[in-house]
């Protein structure tokens, strides 16, 4: 989707200023924030790219008007009301009005270390031989999906190369396509491919400035 979040490479948001020493957390709330969206995605009612997905469609306001944890937290309300596991009202006071239902699982505090060390590789069996290899010269497909995709909206369109082949991972886009169980887990090649600056922004960007990206094969056509 072509969302307010995919803001990559455009103008008007000002620089990026980085906070010396910066604090893992800014406030206790963002720990339970972050506790909360483990505790929740281990339930087992989406996956991670859902989650991307439902901070991504938040409006436009909402989203650049919220912090990094308030997005997640955000992101993670709606989950929990398109899902039936939280009313606003409960949302509101914090105050439970009905149990959960018994397909949801429950992550116990014992379990959180060895969950947290498992957690959820994506990589699948290959199915098919990659297309591509490194060295490669490939043009990313000019494409405006109404669903997820993690093809940056400033790539799409432009011609780069092929730096590191990563092997199949499960592809994002059909991951997030499904609202509920069973996920589609259809495995893709993915590879990094690196873009000069000055064939993304042209001629004014800095010659020295390579932009790397992780894209799944399906985004990718043989440059001509």
């Amino acid at each position: 989707m072509n969302g307010v979040h995919d803001m990559g490479g455009m103008q008007g948001y000002g620089p990026v200023v980085a906070e010396a020493d910066e604090p893992l957390f800014h406030g206790d709330w963002e720990k339970r924030a972050l506790a909360l969206t483990l505790a929740m995605g281990a339930t087992g009612q989406w996956n991670i790219d859902l989650s991307r997905s439902a901070r991504e469609s938040l409006p436009s306001a909402v989203y650049l008007g919220s912090s990094y944890y308030a997005i997640w937290l955000r992101g993670l309300e709606r989950l929990m009301r398109e899902r039936g596991l939280a009313d606003a009202d409960e949302l509101r006071d914090g105050q439970m009005r009905r149990p959960a239902g018994s397909a949801v699982r429950v992550l116990r505090a014992a379990d959180v270390d060895a969950s947290l060390a498992r957690g959820t590789p994506t990589a699948r069996p290959a199915l098919a031989p990659a297309r591509f290899a490194v060295g490669t010269r490939v043009h990313t497909r000019n494409m405006h999906p109404q669903g997820h995709t993690r093809l940056p909206r400033y790539v799409r369109g432009h011609t780069g190369t092929i730096a590191l082949v990563h092997g199949a991972h499960v592809f994002a886009d059909a991951h997030a396509s499904r609202a509920r169980p069973p996920f589609l887990e259809q495995a893709q090649w993915l590879y990094t491919v690196v873009f000069a600056a000055q064939d993304l922004w042209g001629p004014q960007a800095d010659a020295t400035v390579q932009v790397s990206v992780d894209a799944w094969e399906s985004y990718l056509e043989p440059a001509a």
